[in-house]
């Protein structure tokens, strides 16, 4: 099995390293690796659209070697799908991204949207992540080696891909789980008086987020220091919503758009 590995932390991350040299040990597995240059955190499905990437091979400096690219996370993935490797990839593997990517805040992680890009190209993918501020990113790598050792028989429906979150601490086991609600606690910090030109400088984020404590999610497993697994896929279509927008009146709306003004 052909299979790529990206991450958003950067290509010289320790996460996407393990995970590396985990999944270099399964025997039936061609391993290639594309991940940004540096660190590339919280830019979901970014693209670079306008200006030419810099692609340089690297080496790990046990005999094997990747790609860094000057590109977000999608970029390194659709690199992978357009030539830059010899054969395209069977198989997306993201991460191991250091910090968790829990409930809401996948709509902002590289590492998710890299995985979100392998089901869009028709490709089986895995994000993985390691929550709080362990180091320790063995325990989690070895269970995606497993994943990817066993692919053919875990269910993952075609278009679905599986968002894997590791306990910061003792791994007490793993569970399927639905996404939760994070809870977010910003705020708007003034940091800078107004300038000349009315200027000021402001700062948004950095508060610890919370989360709603309810069972059965990503969140609660974690918790509970287990391996979070949860299938994630593209289809945002809210099928109820359609259903009942069909029952009403749209084209009353769109007639006194179209109307002739006298």
């Amino acid at each position: 099995m052909r299979v790529l590995l990206t991450n958003d932390d950067g290509i010289t991350a320790t996460g996407l390293n393990v995970l590396r040299r985990a999944l270099l040990e399964l025997p039936d597995v061609e391993l290639e690796v594309i991940a940004p240059d540096s660190n590339r955190s919280a830019t979901g499905r970014a693209v670079t659209l306008y200006d030419p990437i810099w692609v340089e091979e690297v080496e790990f400096g046990d005999g094997t070697t990747g790609f860094a690219t000057d590109g977000t996370p999608v970029d390194c993935v659709r690199f992978a799908a357009l030539g830059l490797i010899e054969e395209p990839p069977e198989l997306i593997v993201s991460g191991i991204n250091h910090g968790a990517n829990l409930g809401d805040d996948i709509t902002y992680s590289g590492t998710v949207a890299a995985a979100l890009e392998g089901i869009i190209l028709g490709l089986p993918a895995v994000a993985v992540s390691l929550a709080g501020s362990s180091r320790d990113f063995v325990p989690l790598a070895r269970f995606v080696a497993r994943i990817v050792e066993e692919l053919d028989d875990v269910p993952m429906p075609r278009g679905t891909l599986l968002n894997v979150n590791g306990p910061g601490g003792e791994v007490k086991g793993a569970r399927a789980c639905r996404l939760g609600k994070r809870v977010y606690n910003d705020r708007m910090e003034l940091t800078e008086e107004e300038k000349e030109g009315g200027r000021r400088r402001y700062r948004l984020y950095g508060e610890k987020p919370s989360y709603e404590h309810e069972p059965g999610t990503d969140f609660a497993a974690i918790a509970e220091g287990l391996i979070a697994v949860t299938p994630i896929h593209f289809d945002l279509t809210d099928q109820a919503g359609v259903e009942e927008l069909a029952g009403f009146d749209l084209e009353r709306l769109l007639r006194p758009a179209t109307e002739a003004v006298e």
